[in-house]
């Protein structure tokens, strides 16, 4: 993998900056074919880190192209022993590679050091390790057994094949666990994949699609990786007649968008979208627990996190008590230069992501929410300080629509069936969480309408655990065995027998 290396911003007069990373077509790793690049900047100080190819809707379309013909005249959909082969040569380069992918998430995505040893990269790259290790032991055949029909016996089974040619198209915030819960089950099915880099964070993602073409015997075209600012790049994927299937994680309004424009062609559309998840606390829950986890969860990655908990509900009397207990949890929370050990919280993505967080807590007080603590940029960087919110109103717009900030909303509520209405009023169903006796817990738990659920801070994350959403918070299910059958076709056999 080639070497960071400090790069001019350039001005009107200078030369175009290099890129740092490259594109990965066909089994070539190249530059924009017009030279241009893009920056990607550090979001704890605002400098560049490095330079991006802008790939062109031209090479959009080869790459499409090479994805097909891998597809279509290689032996990869039909070769299980190449493909295990294959994802256990990327797990050990990602093992391998892991020091120099760390620093590049934590100076580009602002992640702390202490979640680039979760959810940022060390358990992304364990998804690898699961699929190839999930594919050496997979059936893609299912014996239906031998029937009397029309006076004569059938045998019947099924085999489940590749989908086809997969567009991934992924969101800043967690680029590593994001990129790989798509490539590799994708891979173990079967499919042929056109990944394409969130602009906000292209470089760890090309620097991924480096190491598949330099550290493993993945067939040129099965992988391709791009990057580029132009959304004209992303429409390629979503609309052309040669891909198969779109997985995409991001936005619900954007999901929205690439759902329409896949129907043109009826391709299988896969969306991890935006969630607004509640936690219940009962009023027989551990009060330090629960106001534990909330403090900490909301602050994860600085909020940016569509599976994480930003309302909480507590029952009416006790809203004081546990309201007090969240504001001595938020002034603990250290945050700062993220590749600093000691801080736990890092920047936001951008100056836009700050403006946009900032500008729903003050529409959010000016409509009668109580500011308890927080509310303030912090610069240099995209920093926004830990904010709690309390008298908020459960239909008003920051109850209601997605932060992605460090931003947490308390919430009242009378009886259990109360906690429910509140906690189901939402277009998303993403996660959430309740804490309280174990048995009443769940209870309550089995009621929420969402695709995973925490109790009394269970740990749901895992790559044999299915994630996804319910209503509008996507389609499909990435992770577990359902994450790769997400990938597979089922196709029915019957041969008349004598």
């Amino acid at each position: 993998m080639p070497a960071q290396h400090a790069v001019s911003t350039g001005t009107a007069t200078s030369p175009r900056p290099t890129a740092d990373r490259r594109l990965l077509i066909d089994g070539r790793l190249v530059g924009a074919e017009n030279g241009l690049t893009f920056p990607s900047v550090n979001p704890a100080n605002g400098q560049v880190v490095g330079y991006a190819p802008d790939a062109s809707v031209a090479e959009a379309e080869g790459a499409v192209a090479a994805a097909r013909r891998a597809f279509d005249h290689t032996e990869w959909s039909s070769d299980i022993g190449l493909r295990v082969r294959c994802l256990d040569q990327l797990y050990k380069a990602l093992l391998e590679h892991s020091e120099e992918l760390r620093e590049l998430t934590i100076a580009e995505v602002g992640a702390t050091r202490m979640l680039t040893e979760g959810p940022q990269l060390d358990n992304p790259i364990k998804v690898v390790g699961y699929y190839a290790d999930l594919l050496k032991q997979y059936s893609f055949a299912e014996d239906l057994g031998t029937v009397e029909s029309r006076g004569q016996r059938h045998h019947r089974w099924v085999e489940k094949e590749a989908v086809g040619v997969v567009a991934a198209i992924i969101a800043y915030n967690y680029p590593n666990q994001l990129a790989l819960a798509k490539l590799a089950p994708a891979l173990a099915a079967g499919c042929t994949v056109v990944l394409k880099a969130a602009p906000d964070t292209p470089l760890v993602t090309l620097a991924i699609g480096e190491l598949i073409a330099e550290r493993t015997e993945i067939p040129a075209g099965v992988v391709n990786v791009l990057s580029g600012a132009d959304p004209h790049v992303g429409a390629v994927l979503t609309t052309s007649p040669d891909v198969d299937a779109v997985t995409f994680t991001g936005s619900t309004a954007t999901g929205r968008r690439i759902m329409a424009a896949g129907s043109e062609t009826l391709k299988k559309v896969f969306l991890e979208l935006g969630g607004k998840s509640a936690m219940i606390v009962l009023d027989d829950a551990d009060f330090t627990s629960a106001a534990m986890m909330a403090t900490f969860m909301i602050t994860s990655h600085a909020g940016q996190g569509c599976a994480l908990m930003s309302r909480i509900l507590v029952p009416h009397n006790t809203i004081d008590e546990f309201v007090e207990l969240l504001t001595q949890n938020f002034a603990m929370v250290s945050f700062g230069d993220p590749s600093d050990p000691n801080n736990y919280m890092g920047p936001l993505i951008s100056e836009r992501q700050r403006d946009k967080v900032d500008s729903m807590v003050r529409r959010a007080v000016s409509a009668g929410a109580k500011l308890v603590t927080g509310g303030n940029k912090v610069d240099p960087g995209f920093f926004y300080e830990p904010t709690l919110l309390t008298d908020v109103d459960p239909d008003s717009e920051v109850a209601q629509e997605e932060v992605f900030g460090p931003v947490l909303v308390v919430m009242g509520y009378d009886d259990d069936d109360d906690a429910v209405r509140i906690a189901n009023n939402s277009i998303y169903g993403l996660s959430g969480g309740v804490f309280g006796s174990h048995d009443r817990a769940v209870a309550v738990a089995r009621r929420i309408r969402t695709g995973t659920l925490s109790i009394n801070g269970g740990d749901y994350s895992g790559p044999d655990c299915p994630f996804g959403g319910y209503k509008q918070s996507g389609i499909g299910r990435e992770m577990g065995v359902a994450g790769l059958e997400e990938f597979l076709e089922r196709k029915t056999f019957a041969v008349a027998v004598q």
